[in-house]
């Protein structure tokens, strides 16, 4: 059985320089968040996550909920509550997710990204010093009551194809759930060869996604993939006969 890799990533958005020149070294997020995603489900009046600070040090901590472009200037419905607060050595603050008034689709998942960024509190011992603003980002995604099927199946459901975009190899997925299906690891098998997908996007309700097969010139074989659950554990690798696209 293969495994594919867990990779996660928080994003250093900010650099702070106090003082002189002097630089001390980098370290890894103070701010830990308990989990890798949120399901918000549509039934229930919120949605919660525990923000941990793992350090002797406190922290400000800012939370925001934002589209995958990763602007400020779309507006989203909903609301993180603490927006702001101070975290202390060691200590633990639940944030809550709340939907306002807004428009969103009723008959598939949506998908948003919660934002908790760490500010470092600067005292008289951090002059000279260069402090890191880290960010987490994790998918939030909203179940509307009633979607009909189950994020479990969606998996099951994929269907893979081969196709040629302007002479080159494609990899394609359709996703007919009404649920969005992240992946761990997708590889292309044909005999003994096998390539793997860099870093396979995730494939929204109802549509399809494509990845490019460099150097692959099968006309048929297996893909072999496994997805991220709920939970963010990850599925057992799932083995299926690709379709030739017409």
């Amino acid at each position: 059985m293969s495994l594919f890799p867990i990779t996660f990533k928080s994003t250093a958005v900010a650099l702070v320089l106090l003082g002189s020149t002097l630089v001390s070294a980098l370290s890894q997020a103070g701010v830990m968040l308990g989990g890798t995603r949120i399901v918000y489900e549509g039934s229930k009046r919120d949605a919660s996550i525990t923000v941990s600070n793992t350090t002797p040090a406190p922290y400000a901590v800012q939370t925001w909920v934002n589209t995958e472009a990763d602007d400020l200037n779309t507006a989203t419905p909903f609301v993180a509550t603490p927006p702001l607060f101070r975290l202390d050595p060691r200590k633990e603050q639940m944030v809550r997710i709340q939907k306002v008034p807004g428009n969103l689709p009723e008959d598939r998942e949506s998908v948003f990204y919660f934002n908790a960024q760490e500010i470092p509190v600067a005292g008289k011992a951090d002059e000279n010093t260069l402090k890191i603003a880290m960010r987490t980002r994790i998918k939030l995604f909203y179940r509307p009551a009633g979607l009909k099927g189950s994020a479990v199946d969606a998996p099951g459901q994929l269907r893979w194809s081969l196709e040629q975009v302007q002479g080159k190899p494609m990899l394609v997925v359709n996703n007919p759930s009404v649920f969005h299906v992240s992946f761990i690891g997708v590889k292309v098998i044909d005999g003994g060869k096998s390539i793997e997908v860099n870093e396979p996007k995730m494939v929204a309700p109802l549509s399809s996604q494509r990845y490019p097969l460099p150097g692959f010139s099968a006309h048929s074989g297996d893909v072999e993939f496994s997805a991220i659950n709920d939970y963010g554990g990850y599925t057992e690798p799932r083995k299926v006969a690709l379709n030739r696209a017409p």
